[in-house]
């Protein structure tokens, strides 16, 4: 089974998110970034799953419309590991850094 790892990037990522969904949207903002970190787990059992994103790196689609996200992660197979780059809306432009 492939780890799951995150970048400290991801976590400044997943604190804008709810920062965002505080301000705006949700009051249970910190159950959808639950939410976020739970669809990861698809990458332990199919690191290959996300679509190819150029420079051996992938996106994993998370969910949909206004709740929909992006994770850049690249597979290291040497090493049998998802490394977490980024994570975004799928509304903004790119993603804060990776």
């Amino acid at each position: 089974m492939t780890r799951v790892r995150l970048t400290p990037g991801v976590i400044e990522d997943l604190e804008r998110i709810v920062d965002h969904l505080r301000r705006h949207e949700s009051d249970a903002a910190e159950v959808r970034a639950g939410e976020i970190i739970s669809a990861l787990d698809v990458l332990a059992n199919n690191p290959l799953i996300g679509r190819p994103a150029g420079d051996d790196k992938r996106e994993l689609v998370i969910g949909h419309g206004s709740r929909g996200y992006m994770a850049l992660y690249c597979h290291l197979p040497l090493i049998d590991t998802a490394l977490i780059l980024a994570i975004r809306a799928q509304r903004e432009g790119g993603y804060a850094q990776a």
